[in-house]
């Protein structure tokens, strides 16, 4: 503790004495400290031996760094696997991402955040990827490693924009089904599939088990009813056996795509156009236009704005009409607790300021929660506030007194009335740009309608 000698013994300024968190929080700190300077040192070490290797005349590098794997292995009582995969790790912090082994030395990112940037970024193009590591070392220190794990992705697909179609195609290739055996006569039953469907399977699971949950004297978790309606799904091909309200349920998985997308190739081919799926992220805009072809079984979310939604009934109703619990969930993508990433899709509405607190119905008093957060924000000791002006973000409060912002993923557009060129719908004078000469009616064509259309003034597109 340090005192200005020069003040009187009123004036010396005492730290706070820190508490159990403070703790937590130095020593994740100390952890992130010292696996930057361990990485650092088995970089070193592999130099060594690959530089030493050279002076005696050995040229089989994949020979040494062999050795150096076992020997790193032995000395810290790991597998060679792990050892192998600390060794490709050092090598890719030190000599391709400095900035991201800098931001971990000082205790900014944690181990964690590192290793996803690393597994992310290395699959890039080589010119791509210098680009994209500055963003997604920011990134990494703004965001806790769910969130950041998701947005990097996203990051990561909207600049590969241009080959998600071809990739795409590549994985699908690669769908199997596999069983690994476990303790105790259970298995693992293991299906790679387009992460669309899975989503879509697993959802429709989801809100079947929700209705067998409520059955009277039903004692299974929701964990044991997905598994066991999946289980019939497959074997019997049929939900006969369950009970009359599983029947019908359906999956709807949330698709975003940029109106533009749908119409242009090479817009669709832009960061700007990527086409998103709930809980999936970026797919190839070839999919998006088949999702959005007219299937009822998906909402489809056009990025471009439209009239005719509800934002607020006020005080007149608690409940959100299905129009505003929509665009809530469709805002959100999540949870809006702190690194929660459980789709908005199966979040609850809440009301940031309760209804019995004079809390209104509306889309600046409304977010989505999951069943563990939403229990949290009111039983937990939190205070959450939503922030003005950002749009539906919210400043969680802790208990002991901390602080934790969360955005959603997209903004509600802001829907104003444009400067006019002209008034509405107002008769052009003759000699006038606007001015046409007037279409005399016949039987087989009707007067084309001569009232000015609205421009915009800012050289955006007008709506259509």
């Amino acid at each position: 503790m340090e005192i200005d000698v020069r003040a009187t013994p009123d004036e010396w300024t005492v730290p706070p004495v820190p508490d159990a968190l403070d703790l937590v929080v130095e020593a994740a700190s100390m952890i992130s400290i010292m696996t930057a300077q361990q990485l650092q040192r088995v970089e070193v070490m592999r130099r060594e031996a690959l530089a030493d290797a050279t002076r005696h005349g050995y040229a089989l590098n994949e020979v040494i760094e062999r050795s150096v794997r076992l020997e790193l292995a032995a000395a810290l009582s790991i597998t060679e696997a792990a050892a192998g995969g600390l060794i490709a790790q050092a090598d890719a912090l030190v000599n391709r991402y400095p900035a991201a082994l800098d931001s971990l030395a000082g205790a900014r990112i944690t181990a964690r955040h590192a290793s996803l940037l690393v597994e992310m970024l290395d699959g890039v193009d080589p010119a791509l990827r210098d680009e994209l590591a500055p963003r997604a070392v920011a990134l990494a220190e703004a965001q806790p490693v769910g969130t950041f794990r998701r947005l990097l992705r996203k990051l990561v697909d909207s600049a590969q924009a241009s080959t998600l179609s071809e990739r795409a195609e590549e994985a699908l290739r690669t769908r199997r089904v596999s069983v690994q055996p476990v303790a105790d006569g259970m298995a693992d039953l293991l299906l790679r599939m387009p992460a669309v469907e899975a989503y879509a399977a697993f959802a429709r699971a989801t809100a079947t088990a929700k209705v067998l949950a409520v059955v009277e004297g039903e004692e299974r978790t929701l964990d044991q009813l997905r598994a066991d309606v999946l289980s019939d799904l497959l074997i019997d091909g049929e939900t006969s056996s369950l009970v009359p309200g599983v029947h019908g349920i359906r999956a709807t998985v949330a698709v975003t795509v940029p109106v533009l997308a749908l119409l242009d190739d090479e817009f669709a081919a832009t960061p700007d156009g990527v086409a998103t799926v709930e809980g999936v992220g970026p797919i190839p805009i070839e999919r998006a236009r088949e999702l959005c072809g007219g299937a009822t079984d998906w909402m489809r979310v056009l990025t471009h704005p439209e009239t005719g939604v509800v934002l607020s009934v006020g005080r007149d109703c608690y409940s959100p009409p299905a129009s505003l619990r929509r665009l809530l969930k469709w805002r959100a993508e999540t949870c809006m607790a702190p690194g929660c990433n459980i789709p908005a899709s199966r979040c609850e509405i809440d009301h940031t300021l309760a209804w019995q607190d004079g809390g209104t119905t509306s889309l600046g008093n409304l977010a989505p929660l999951c069943k563990g957060h939403h229990t949290v924000k009111h039983h937990g000791r939190w205070r959450v506030e939503q922030v003005a002006e950002s749009g539906g973000g919210l400043l969680w409060v802790s208990p002991a007194g901390r602080r934790y912002r969360t955005d959603p993923e997209r903004r509600v557009p802001d829907w104003r009335v444009a400067e006019r060129r002209v008034p509405d719908w107002r008769e052009p004078e003759r000699g006038t740009p606007d001015w046409r000469e007037p279409v005399r009616a016949t039987p087989d064509r009707r007067v084309p309608d001569r009232r000015v259309p609205v421009f915009r003034d800012d050289g955006s597109p007008p709506p259509f």
